[in-house]
């Protein structure tokens, strides 16, 4: 089915709050292949730089502190968790404000570089759903399925709004479409593995569509690809 000894990598790219994570997630589990949530990943090395307190316009410091971070993804009863240099950091890493910092360290080669070889190693026997910003175009360019995540500033705002206030955080809806907006602004306009959709990523707008909706679509693709190539072989 695949050259890889435990199936293909399937890449979820797009923007902040178009559900990657969850379609993700879903998708691993209605396949029985592993989530490589690279996001999360991100998230905890911005955890650990603020928590250790890096600058983050020294090169040489962000490159030695790097160096050391350890990430670890582990499954829990179903859920993800999130494990930074031995910390449990699941929930930490979900504020507006370690959003934002994300988007700003994701920006520095050193970081990259040190989560890049993390997510390659990690992936490559295949059997995978991996989901980013650079999934299909720089982590695995040669995945076998790339999907391009997508919805309205609006309506991702709206959907993250809804996840901040349900876990009591005193937030805004004016305030988060500003956030969303300007998270989407820093990756797209970053200068290292910038946000874009792949030429051969399959683009879905889930601004209409509810998640099974989503799920459905994917894992019908996902499996017409490895029947396609069973029977290539």
């Amino acid at each position: 089915m695949s050259s890889r000894p435990d199936g293909i990598v399937i890449a979820i790219d797009g923007p902040s709050g178009a559900g990657k994570s969850t379609i993700a997630r879903l998708l691993a589990e209605r396949l029985g292949y592993i989530q490589i949530d690279t996001g999360a990943m991100y998230r905890a090395a911005a955890f650990l730089l603020a928590r250790a307190g890096v600058n983050l316009d020294d090169p040489a410091a962000v490159e030695h502190f790097c160096s050391n971070i350890d990430i670890r993804l582990d499954s829990v009863s179903g859920r993800q968790s999130v494990c930074a240099n031995g910390l449990d950091v699941t929930d930490q890493i979900r504020t507006p404000e370690m959003s934002l910092l994300t988007s700003r360290i994701s920006k520095l080669k050193p970081v990259r570089k040190a989560l890049l070889k993390s997510q390659q190693r990690m992936g490559s026997r295949g059997g995978v759903v991996l989901e980013g910003r650079d999934i299909g175009t720089v982590v695995f360019p040669d995945a076998e399925m790339k999907f391009y995540l997508s919805a309205s500033v609006d309506e991702r705002a709206r959907r993250r709004f809804e996840e901040l206030t349900c876990k009591g955080e005193a937030v805004t809806l004016a305030g988060t479409i500003a956030d969303v907006t300007e998270r989407d602004r820093q990756d797209s306009e970053r200068d290292i593995a910038p946000l874009r959709q792949a030429d051969d990523a399959i683009p879905i707008d889930s601004s209409h569509l509810s998640i099974g909706e989503v799920l459905t679509r994917m894992v019908t693709m996902c499996r017409n690809k490895m029947e396609s190539m069973e029977s290539s072989l």
